[in-house]
Order: C-alpha cells, then structure tokens, then sequence
C-alpha cells in the first residue's frame, strides 16, 4: 500500500528503498486532517513524528508576536523528527494548507526503525543536513541581497519542492498569502509588494489571488545583485 503515494522529489521517503519505506509505514497509523488543522504546536512536548503522505503543510514560529513562515512540507517528509532525536519540546508548529494524510509514529518505534535500519538513518541525517544547508542559504541572503532577490531565491526553491507545470509555467502549489511569504523571505509586506512587482515585469513570475507562477525557473535562481 506504501507504494501507491507519489512521494514528492527530495523528500525522505522518495530516498528510501521500497522495503524500507513499506517498514516505517507498518509502524505508523494513518490519519487524514482537513485544511488549517495544527499537526504540531510550537513549544508542546508530544511523542510521536508524522510522515507526509499525501498533501502539504506549512512550518511556522512566533517571533516578537509575528508568525513567521519558516518551510513548506510535502508528501514524503517527515515532520516532529527533531523532538523525537533530542527529546525536547516542539520548535515549530506544522499547519495543514489543505487535506492532508499522514502516518503517526511514535518516538520511540521511529528511533528503533532508525537504528534497525542503516539506509534510513543516513537518509534522515542527509534531509536534515540538506535542511540546515537552506536555512544558512536564506541567512546569507538576507544579509547580502536585495528584497527581489532574496524572494525570488525563495520562489524558485518552492517551485522546485512543491511546483506543478502548467502551460504557463511552473505554478507553486501552495497557497500563501503575501504576509506569510513576506515573513518567510524576511521583509516587509510593502517591501514583498515591490518586489513581486519587479519580478513580474522581468517576466520572471506571473500572480494571481494566493498564487504565484513561475514563468522563468532558471533565470529565477540565478538570480543576483546587478
């Protein structure tokens, strides 16, 4: 039954072995959540990881009162895995962007699962790695580059997780709205307004109501100060 979900490129489970991905799945118990229903709360000490299985979900933190939009999960990956490794309470909290199926593990069965199970081990220390590699990327951009830069690194990196093609291009399959892309590329919403502006008069993303397409993926992420 593992087999039937279409893992998205990149994820955890798209890294793993079939066997290995029908093994974790024995483990969990699946459940389904309607859109803007919290998987995970920031702060709360619960026991157990959630693998994606179908849909996507957004990662988010209180900063100074401001919610702030860190990532975007899709099918694949899994979420919880830094409180199950360290044994502290949650750092972020995980809200579903529309349906979402999800198997539930328990700490303890997906930490015996990693250590019964080399391959996965290496793949989750690999995802995570990859995970803190994009993060100092958006630090570095933050203090280097201007506002259009900065987020059209950020749209082409979604476009590449979570795009679907379309005859005009690559179209983000999230909704967000400008105040959440605005805190997850570090500026000001007027700022974000800006630079949505100048990225589609260069022909580089076309807009709609909560949606952005990208037009140009390549000339997006290469990107850089003039």
């Amino acid at each position: 039954m593992g087999e039937s979900w279409r893992w998205a490129a990149g994820s955890f489970m798209a890294g793993l072995t079939p066997a290995t991905r029908t093994a974790l799945l024995a483990l969990g118990t699946r459940r389904s959540f309607p859109r803007g229903r919290q998987l995970l709360r920031e702060g709360e000490r619960t026991d157990h990881v959630e693998v994606l299985l179908h849909g996507i979900v957004k990662v988010s933190v209180i900063a100074d009162g401001i919610d702030v939009l860190l990532s975007i999960r899709s099918a694949g990956d899994v979420i919880g895995e830094m409180a199950s490794l360290t044994g502290r309470s949650r750092t972020a909290t995980v809200t579903t962007c529309g349906e979402v199926v999800a198997s539930s593990i328990t700490h303890v069965n997906f930490n015996r699962f990693l250590g019964r199970h080399p391959d996965a081990a290496l793949r989750m220390a690999a995802v995570m790695s990859e995970r803190l590699e994009w993060a100092n990327a958006r630090r570095t951009d933050f203090a280097a580059y201007p506002a259009e830069v900065r987020l059209g690194r950020v749209l082409a990196s979604l476009a590449g997780s979570c795009g679907r093609a379309t005859s005009g291009g690559t179209l983000i399959d999230v909704p967000l709205s400008q105040r959440e892309l605005a805190t997850m590329v570090g500026i000001a919403q007027p700022t974000m307004q800006k630079a949505i502006r100048e990225l589609r008069e260069r022909r580089l993303i076309s807009t709609g109501y909560r949606q952005i397409t990208v037009v140009d993926l390549p000339g997006l992420a290469a990107l850089g100060p003039d």
